[in-house]
């Protein structure tokens, strides 16, 4: 299921990171790879704040859309 479905307080694993070369590097880079944990924090204003890898990160519903838990 897409990262947008996920509730605030839940945690999974990242199955797949989709979308377009340069929208996959991006989340890459912010560290969301294939078999990383996340927890959805909260979701503020269309975003979706995680916790990947120690750090919190804000990405866009489009983006968290991409990323498959």
């Amino acid at each position: 299921m897409p990262l947008t479905m996920v509730r605030p307080g839940e945690s999974g694993l990242i199955k797949k990171v989709g979308g377009k070369l340069e929208t996959r590097q991006f989340l890459e880079n912010l560290g969301f790879l294939p078999g990383s944990p996340v927890s959805v924090i909260t979701r503020i204003g269309g975003n979706v704040i995680v916790e990947i890898k120690g750090s919190r990160v804000a990405v866009n519903s489009e983006m968290a859309a991409k990323i498959m838990v």
